[in-house]
């Protein structure tokens, strides 16, 4: 049995009121409670600026740009998205700039501004290839043409269908190659 220590109590840091919020917010946020996750959530976000901890403004903004999504709420999500981006490329976070252009792309697709999606999914080529990431370039060739598609341009959105095929061949991944190549074909007999 280990002995007791008298002062464990004291030496246990109490959380952080702001930290509190922000965890439950997320709690609240995984349950789909949707109201109560943005309440807490936007209590952390104040604590944040009150406290001006970057890093927590940046995930606060992002959590309430995720509970907006979750009910289909772009043009609320955006500015969270947009603040928490600004945040992470002053401070060259370059995993969270990724996923926070993705989640970009998506309000951008959801308020059907395909051309802003477009330009981010084109940063994202840049970054995709700089690192040499085939799977994460094929994908974003593929959303591409989704948005290609979705704004009409089915010549673009063939092209990057075929893009997007001719890595999976390089790859000798045929049938995924002949899966985006048929999709490919489909769109140009509408043209």
């Amino acid at each position: 049995m280990k002995p007791v220590n008298p002062t464990a109590a004291t030496e246990e840091k109490e959380q952080d009121p702001v930290q509190a919020d922000y965890q439950q917010g997320l709690q609240f946020l995984q349950d789909k409670n949707y109201s109560q996750a943005a309440m807490a959530m936007h209590n952390a976000l104040v604590g944040y600026e009150q406290q001006e901890k970057e890093e927590g403004i940046a995930n606060a903004n992002d959590k309430l740009g995720d509970i907006c999504l979750a009910q289909q709420q772009y043009d609320k999500a955006l500015p969270h998205f947009e603040r928490a981006y600004a945040i992470c490329k002053k401070h060259d976070d370059l995993m969270s700039l990724l996923t926070l252009r993705k989640k970009l792309i998506f309000c951008h697709r959801g308020l059907q501004q395909f051309d802003e999606a477009l330009q981010l999914y084109l940063e994202l080529l840049d970054v995709y290839e700089a690192m040499n990431n085939p799977g994460s370039t094929i994908e974003t060739m593929v959303g591409m043409a989704e948005t290609y598609q979705e704004k009409g341009d089915l010549q673009n959105a063939a092209d990057a269908y075929n893009t997007a095929a001719d890595i999976h061949a390089n790859f000798k991944h045929t049938r995924h190659a002949e899966k985006l190549r048929t999709l490919a074909r489909e769109l140009e007999a509408r043209i």
